[in-house]
């Protein structure tokens, strides 16, 4: 530990110290914004709600939880994008925010078989949008009941589920069994695959850091993370969406003045200087690499390769592995076309096809749930 972090460690112990450790550290979490992860497990008698009570646990770009959910019958739901709720600097196209929505879809349709029903999915029913997202619907869903419909095995894993923003154990490789389990979830489509072999990990690993450099240095892409960083308990529970700063630790900062929206926007700063430090020893852990290749450029591929990404993420959980995605080579900004253009040649993922997306993986710590805004703030009625 460097003297800098040494003494910001020390200010953030004594602040904790002087409340109370037990009693500081009791009333971080935010509990009001993770409600949603028990209420899931709740009993619900409405089939629509226990399905979204589960899809609302999705992965998604930068947590924003982009789906807005129409009940337009007593089985019929219509899926639309918060068109509010987009990330326009790092994702100009909205291709990340549909990959979230069609893992929520996934979510759905593995919750649904839990209650005895299948989840049919019409994408694009008033066709596909253009170069943004509209006001078009996601997609029509109908719930059908289907007598001895077995629960998705998948569907245990969702209280699991994590994207693991830390650093993965570099002595244990993933097993080939792991490999072939999530290579199986390939479609004519959809390409799921791994990236293992020690010289290519290390230049995607490379990549992956220098792409995290160009949007950390672009401006108007760091400070579109920057505007939603919530630091600390209080922020957290007002906006359970976002990037989530909390714990006792980071709050500590935070109260002393060693953690602010402005010190994160300044590239000079300690804090941005010791989250680089972090996000570089975290890159730099990947054993191998997830990724999902869809066989060409449309909005159809991106959606199935969103759902085909929701089952990887889950069938990691049921292997005792992590993922984290590391997409920021595969965004369409113009300061990343050179690392995407790269990559792509280095994956033979180039036109027509599409890398949509790349993920660490590995052995990792566990690590907590993320906030989430309940499904019924989500919901509105016909």
């Amino acid at each position: 530990m460097n003297r800098r972090h040494f003494l910001i460690s020390a200010g953030a112990t004594g602040l904790v110290a002087a409340t109370g450790v037990t009693a500081f550290a009791l009333t971080r979490t935010p509990t009001a914004a993770l409600a949603p992860w028990a209420e899931a497990a709740a009993a619900q008698p409405d089939p629509r709600r226990f399905v979204l009570n589960h899809a609302v646990l999705a992965p998604n770009p930068h947590n924003r939880q982009p789906w807005i959910v129409e009940l337009t019958g007593p089985l019929t739901m219509t899926l639309w994008c918060d068109l509010d709720r987009r990330l326009p600097q790092t994702d100009p196209h909205d291709r990340q925010i549909l990959i979230g929505l069609a893992c929520f879809t996934e979510m759905a349709a593995i919750a649904a078989t839990a209650i005895g029903y299948r989840l049919e999915v019409e994408a694009f029913p008033a066709g596909e949008p253009g170069p943004r997202l509209d006001q078009r619907p996601i997609a029509h869903w109908r719930l059908v009941r289907e007598a001895g419909l077995a629960a998705d095995p998948l569907f245990q894993q969702i209280p699991q589920r994590r994207s693991t923003k830390r650093p993965f154990d570099m002595a244990r490789p993933v097993p080939a069994t792991g490999i072939a389990a999530l290579e199986i979830l390939s479609t004519d489509t959809i390409r799921v695959a791994a990236v293992t072999d020690p010289g290519r990990v290390g230049m995607v690993r490379d990549l992956t850091w220098s792409a995290w450099q160009i949007e950390a240095a672009t401006k108007r892409t760091h400070m579109e993370s920057v505007n939603l960083m919530r630091i600390g308990r209080r922020e957290i529970e007002a906006n359970p969406d976002g990037i989530s700063l909390g714990g006792p630790f980071l709050e500590g900062l935070s109260l002393i003045g060693q953690l602010s929206r402005e010190q994160l926007a300044d590239p000079a700063s300690s804090a941005s200087r010791q989250g680089a430090d972090m996000y570089r020893t975290m890159l730099a852990a990947a054993p191998a690499y997830l990724t999902v290749v869809a066989s060409d450029e449309s909005r159809v591929g991106t959606f199935a390769a969103g759902r085909a990404y929701l089952r990887a993420n889950l069938t990691v959980a049921a292997l005792g592995l992590c993922l984290h995605p590391v997409s920021q080579a595969l965004q369409e900004f113009p300061e990343m076309d050179g690392p995407r253009a790269r990559l792509d040649a280095l994956l033979g993922t180039g036109a027509p096809r599409r890398l949509h997306m790349l993920a660490r993986l590995g052995y990792g710590p566990a690590v907590p749930q993320t906030p989430r805004w309940p499904a019924s703030t989500r919901i509105r009625t016909a």
